[in-house]
């Protein structure tokens, strides 16, 4: 059974009498452990897709499924703790605390309340141990970005969303920070789904999905993924 199953779903935004509608008609398959692209040009819906996978947005029309349930029917209550135990984010800017060390941003989730695995051991995963008492200005961009994957994986959760996550770094570095998200596919089993507007990142994918005017136009598997220090752009 697949992790996340999209029917018939669409997103309408409403500001006083204009009407977007953001999706439409949208229909999808996810299975667990699997790394996934979505791809489209700026405007096809792939945030606004993005942000209905992780809860974050609700769906205006259709049924979304993580596992056996169907979130679009969840109450306030539930759908915070579907973000919070079985969703790990990470975004395009960090979004990192800059009071607080490398370390102390991985152990926020503990300190919401969520259960995570060593915040230390979360840091060794995406190699930034060593780093672990310094604060968001004193590390690089890709440093901060690593910060940011930990902590995601620090709570564990069934599904990796990532929103552009290489789009503020350089080439080389957004290669290492690629090599950390199919690691999380490959090794640890998570679900891993990307939003890009490269469509080099496609070759590491097992699956793509191509948005286009607010729907999914294609949905491609790849049998041949290369590995993300093999990519070259």
């Amino acid at each position: 059974m697949p992790l996340i199953r999209f029917e018939n779903v669409g997103k309408i935004y409403k500001t006083g009498q204009i009407v977007y509608e953001a999706l439409h008609d949208v229909n999808l398959e996810i299975d667990e452990g699997e790394l996934v692209v979505i791809l489209g040009p700026s405007g096809a819906g792939k945030s606004t897709l993005l942000n209905l996978l992780g809860g974050l947005d609700g769906a205006s029309s259709g049924s979304i499924f993580f596992g056996d349930e169907d979130i679009t029917a969840f109450d306030d209550k539930r759908l915070g703790q579907f973000r919070a135990l079985d969703v790990g984010i990470i975004f395009q800017f960090y979004n990192l605390v800059p009071t607080l060390t490398a370390l102390e941003n991985v152990d926020l989730m503990r300190d919401l309340g969520v259960e995570t695995m060593d915040p230390l051991k979360a840091l060794e995963m995406v190699g930034l141990s060593e780093w672990k008492d310094n604060f968001p200005s004193q590390l690089s961009g890709g440093q901060q970005q690593r910060v940011s994957i930990a902590r995601a994986i620090a709570k564990m959760p069934r599904l990796l969303l990532c929103d552009e996550p290489t789009g503020a770094l350089d080439t080389n570095t957004g290669r290492e920070v690629l090599a950390i998200l199919q690691d999380q596919s490959r090794v640890h089993k998570k679900t891993v789904v990307m939003v890009t507007h490269n469509s080099l990142f496609a070759e590491i994918a097992d699956k793509v999905i191509m948005v286009k005017n607010g729907t999914v136009v294609d949905i491609k598997v790849n049998d041949c993924p290369k590995a993300a220090d093999d990519l070259n752009w």
